[in-house]
């Protein structure tokens, strides 16, 4: 499950080097050249994170990350800014408009890998390769495995993005609405309660500790319990 990060970029080159660099490391790259274009990628479907120049043709990647922050759709977007502008107050005014980090050019590939799997961890770590767990429940993004007491569950793909998302903000409630929003995708119109079917599913697949880790909250929706005794 590799991360899609949107990549707004108007040197084809560089756009280039850095799709290709995001796919050698499991990623999706959407490539972009303009603000404008990333603004209507952006209204079909969100990314894991926006990797944004700041030198662009019309309306500046600065501009942008702000537009972002100011809209509560993109409000919490992880953004980092890229530029070969690397003086101090160039990198602080990029963090005031709202970047989440700052990468100069020419950067190695290993750096700007490093920089987007650490923003991930932070701002997304639904989206990262980052093992999670809690009790005996364990799950790999990578080998796309999940464990409870070290025997492998068998999990269908909603449901392996379901538990990730919950096991990547435990003990948060979250209503069906938004975990349609986060799991499905925000531009995807399905029924509330086909959460309630792979919810079902899941707990079934978890086995007899299943409703102890994912919890029902009534009236409000659903939870991963951090201290659950599976």
């Amino acid at each position: 499950m590799g991360a899609n990060i949107l990549v707004v970029e108007d040197e084809p080159a560089v756009q280039e080097l850095v799709r290709y660099t995001l796919q050698q490391a499991g990623m999706k790259a959407i490539t972009v050249a303009s603000a404008e274009e990333a603004l209507a990628v952006l209204n079909e479907e969100l990314p894991d994170v926006a990797l944004i120049d700041w030198m662009l043709p019309n309306k500046s990647g600065l501009a942008l990350a702000r537009e972002l922050r100011e809209s509560s759709r993109t409000a919490d977007l992880p953004i980092i800014i890229v530029t070969a502008r690397g003086e101090e107050g160039d990198r602080v005014k990029g963090l005031d408009q709202g970047a989440d980090d700052y990468v100069v050019k020419p950067f190695s590939p290993r750096e700007l890998i490093a920089r987007i799997q650490a923003v991930l961890r932070r701002r997304a770590p639904h989206a990262s390769d980052a093992e999670l767990s809690t009790g005996t429940l364990r799950l790999n993004p990578v080998s796309h495995t999940v464990t409870v007491n070290g025997a492998p569950v068998d999990l269908g793909p909603t449901e392996f993005r379901l538990l990730q998302f919950f096991l990547a903000h435990p003990d948060r409630v979250y209503t069906r609405t938004q975990l349609l929003d986060q799991v499905w995708g925000d531009h995807v119109f399905i029924e509330e309660r086909t959460v309630d079917v792979h919810i079902r599913r899941l707990r079934l697949a978890l086995g007899d500790g299943g409703e102890t880790y994912v919890q029902t909250v009534r009236g409000s929706g659903y939870k991963l319990s951090s201290v659950a005794n599976a």
